[in-house]
């Protein structure tokens, strides 16, 4: 009795380069999911340095004065709510409609950040560009 041999044949390509592609695409999904992006904001804040010097004041500027307890002034004239919109109406009184004028935020340093991010948002609204913040170098709050 003669048994025939069975006959080898050669491995399909297919199955191999199908797994390769399974794990190329989980590879891909992985690296696209733990990725961050970040996102653009809408003002362009310019932070003076603390070490170098005093920035140079222009003739006509914006001043927005946030105190400790976060109650807002904008050029030494208090106002009676802190909600953006009355910190826009007055910010549009003051600047005449021109937003092309420099806007400095003076904060306290005990003051809440919703209260400055308040102030930045009520200044993007109306499309202030040309915002800084103020601060102090190291050896002037003594």
């Amino acid at each position: 009795m003669r048994f025939k041999r069975p006959t080898t044949t050669d491995v399909d390509m297919g199955t191999n380069i199908v797994n390769l592609v399974d794990v190329l695409l989980l590879l891909l999904i992985f690296f696209m999911i733990s990725t961050t992006f970040t996102k653009q904001s809408q003002l362009s804040v310019q932070l003076p340095e603390a070490t170098g010097e005093a920035i140079t004041q222009t003739e006509k500027q914006l001043e927005i004065i946030i105190t400790a307890d976060s109650h807002y002034s904008i050029n030494d004239r208090s106002l009676t709510k802190g909600d953006v919109s009355t910190i826009k109406a007055a910010l549009q009184e003051a600047s005449a409609g021109n937003v092309e004028l420099p806007l400095t935020i003076t904060a306290d340093a005990n003051t809440p950040n919703f209260a400055v991010v308040r102030a930045m948002d009520a200044a993007g609204q109306l499309g202030f560009t040309h915002l800084s913040l103020t601060t102090q170098t190291p050896n002037d709050h003594k």
